[in-house]
């Protein structure tokens, strides 16, 4: 278990992730960060795009988990029914704690695991405090909150920093 703000591989979208480059790294659950890493804030469902992109990594032996800090149950329930996929609402990233539950129900290892996420400060640094495979993914869509965009010149230099060496 360690503290790292920076990732393990570098992506623009979650399409530029593979289900059997995922396999063939010995992964078998992508945990997945729902706003702005699978859909925009607010979209209630899956776009035709993740669907046809869950179906080819479930073709490969890797199973889609949203794993989310929504403190509205509902978001992620009705997203991930609509996907058939298992979820964890509340999740409390950083806290390696939803990490451990969504390993545990998927009967998988750590070593097995992989988390992908728009966001240094919960997805990155909860997978690797919880010693998964962390993969950083541009957010889809920053407007809406000024919030989120302090929180994003906050995490730039770890973005660049995590680009930089998933190049080298």
């Amino acid at each position: 278990m360690g503290f790292s703000l920076l990732a393990d591989e570098v992506c623009d979208t979650i399409y530029d992730l593979s289900g059997s480059a995922l396999a063939g790294q010995g992964i078998r659950l992508l945990l997945a960060d729902l706003d702005n890493t699978l859909v925009p804030y607010g979209v209630p469902l899956p776009t035709q795009d993740v669907i046809s992109w869950n179906r080819s990594l479930s073709e490969a032996g890797v199973t889609l988990f949203v794993l989310s800090n929504n403190r509205h149950a509902d978001r992620p329930r009705i997203f991930c029914d609509a996907l058939n996929i298992p979820y964890l609402a509340h999740a409390g990233k950083p806290k390696i704690g939803g990490f451990r539950r969504a390993m545990a129900q998927m009967d998988v290892s750590n070593t097995q695991t992989a988390i992908v996420g728009d966001q240094i400060f919960t997805d990155i640094l909860g997978g690797r405090r919880a010693d998964v495979m962390a993969i950083l993914v541009r957010p889809i869509r920053l407007a809406g909150n000024p919030g989120r965009y302090l929180r994003y010149w906050v995490e730039w230099p770890f973005r660049l920093l995590s680009s930089l060496r998933c190049r080298s």
